[in-house]
């Protein structure tokens, strides 16, 4: 997405976090009801406007990044989130295999928004494996699947991780953990 339409998103989301702080627990339960209703008729709009078009038309509309957002957002795209998934990672794996590297998609929970990997292959004294992973992998699921929020990545060469560390056996990233509490979990505001 584009950094302007990014800023948009993320100019929502604070705006809304701030309400939530702000108003009365009632007052935001009216307001998180106006976004959804007004989410929702948007939603359907693009459902009918999908319909007239045609199927001919989704490829292309898939192509633009803030429609194919928008298509997610309201369960319109045509592909599920492991096929969206598996796609990104085919799209990294001639990076990684340039450097002997690979990467085993082993679990998605929808549910949670997590998808659970495997690394592969040597990258055999390449201290950037981590790096890799996580400037390649990360931003190609968290572009072709937003709604992951959790990117839980072990390793299957024990030679990524020195036997005996903390840790052996698994890559010591957790990529774009997001955790979502109804309360904050230390009782302070903020």
């Amino acid at each position: 997405m584009s950094d302007d339409l990014q800023a948009v998103g993320d100019k929502i989301e604070r705006l809304l976090d701030g309400l939530r702080v702000a108003v009365i627990p009632r007052e935001y339960e009216h307001i998180e009801e106006v976004v959804r209703l007004v989410t929702e008729l948007y939603g359907a709009g693009l459902e009918r406007i999908l319909a007239i078009v045609g199927p001919d038309v989704v490829p292309d509309l898939l192509a633009d990044e803030l429609v194919a957002g928008l298509l997610l957002v309201h369960g319109l795209h045509p592909d599920d989130l492991s096929s969206r998934v598996e796609e990104a990672l085919a799209s990294v794996r001639p990076f990684l295999r340039h450097h002997d590297g690979d990467v085993e998609l082993l679990d998605v929970d929808e549910n949670v928004g997590a998808v659970h990997l495997r690394l592969l292959g040597s990258c055999d004294g390449c201290p950037s494996s981590a790096v890799t992973l996580q400037h390649a992998v990360e931003r190609a699921i968290r572009e072709a699947a937003p709604e992951i929020a959790i990117i839980d990545v072990e390793a299957h060469d024990p030679v990524l991780v020195p036997a005996g560390a903390a840790g052996a056996g698994s890559v010591p990233v957790a990529l774009g953990r997001k955790p979502a509490y109804e309360h904050c979990p230390t009782g302070v505001a903020g």
